[in-house]
């Protein structure tokens, strides 16, 4: 039995938050901002950057257990709370929706 392959074609990216690899299209660079972290949506922000899925639970969970810290490799300012994230990601699947 030959097990399938997911082919990602394009830069492959691992999200900070769940593990999961993915298009890098699909998910947000986040950068390192006086030890915090900031959504980089353009992706033009100096620095190491990590990616998470546009999703508020991969958000949390990379908050949580230290995705961001370990992508930046670097202490993060408490609060880490990425956040703009959750107004990107509405203003995603509004764009989304306004497509379909």
């Amino acid at each position: 039995m030959v097990a399938a392959v997911h082919m990602i074609q394009g830069p492959a990216r691992t999200c900070v938050g769940c593990k999961e690899r993915a298009p890098q299209r699909e998910l947000l660079r986040v950068a390192l901002v006086d030890g915090k972290p900031v959504a980089d949506p353009r992706r033009r922000l100096p620095g190491r950057g990590g990616y998470v899925h546009r999703d508020l639970a991969c958000v949390r969970r990379a908050e949580a257990q230290g995705g961001f810290a370990r992508a930046f490799r670097a202490r993060l300012v408490p609060p880490a709370v990425l956040t703009n994230a959750e107004e990107l990601i509405r203003q995603d699947r509004g764009r989304e929706e306004h497509r379909s």
